[in-house]
């Protein structure tokens, strides 16, 4: 367990071997291991204390945030990406146990099986320690996601505001160009945004649907009520500005 206890260093928390085997048992490796106990139990109880716990550091961080806003914030740190930032910052996929498929198709660099990883470290920590370190625990992991926008932003559904915004402007019809690019178990993916034929933003990501978010997003900077402009002229400029 020595790569373990470097993982627990990381982690700043102290979980007993077998718990923490149980927390990074994927269900592939579950499966071509006889049908082994999975991390799924324990994902579905950090998955709660996640809530619960960023729940109540926004009510009390926040006083001045209304319902709706504490939502959106809630919405994006307990985000699959934020999750998966937060495993690949701390080198967690390296310590997960996959099956064979999911090794050579990049599983241990999945935003969905390192979020849900996470989750079940954050059951692990519950289930060895108690609530109160859970609760520290998630604290410690998020805190610092508070203040970064780019994951304030991944709690919003930017393709629908987008989508929304260009039908009451009447400035054409969405499409989204994605490309992909690597090998199959790296795969990246570059979504151009274009209305009305012009393209308003460019954003990257391990999935077509996270590279569209992202295009999204970026678009909104240029067409959202906070631009200062809206014209197919000014937003082509600036989307051309954009890194890719």
């Amino acid at each position: 367990m020595i790569a373990h206890d470097e993982l627990l260093k990381r982690l700043g928390v102290d979980i007993d071997a077998e718990t923490l085997r149980l927390a990074l048992t994927h269900r592939s490796y579950a499966y071509e291991n006889g049908g082994i106990p999975t991390n799924e139990r324990l994902e579905f109880l950090g998955d709660s204390i996640l809530g619960f716990s960023v729940t109540e550091l926004l009510y009390r961080e926040y006083p001045g945030l209304s319902e709706g806003d504490l939502a959106k914030r809630r919405a994006a740190v307990v985000s699959t990406r934020a999750l998966a930032s937060i495993a690949r910052r701390l080198g967690v996929g390296e310590f997960i146990f996959l099956g064979q498929g999911e090794k050579v198709t990049g599983g241990n660099n999945k935003s969905s099986i390192l979020a849900d990883t996470m989750e079940a470290l954050i059951g692990a920590t519950f289930i060895s320690n108690g609530l109160e370190t859970a609760r520290n625990f998630v604290v410690g992991l998020v805190t610092p996601l508070l203040a970064d926008a780019a994951v304030l932003g991944a709690g919003t559904d930017w393709k629908t505001h987008i989508q929304e915004l260009a039908a009451n402007r009447q400035l054409g019809a969405i499409h989204y160009a994605v490309v992909g690019d690597g090998p199959d178990h790296a795969r990246v993916y570059t979504a151009t945004l274009l209305i009305g034929g012009t393209p308003y933003g460019t954003g990257t990501g391990n999935s077509k649907k996270e590279a569209e978010q992202q295009s999204a997003a970026n678009a909104w900077k240029v067409l959202g009520p906070s631009a200062g402009g809206s014209t197919a002229g000014t937003a082509a400029e600036a989307a051309a500005e954009q890194p890719g």
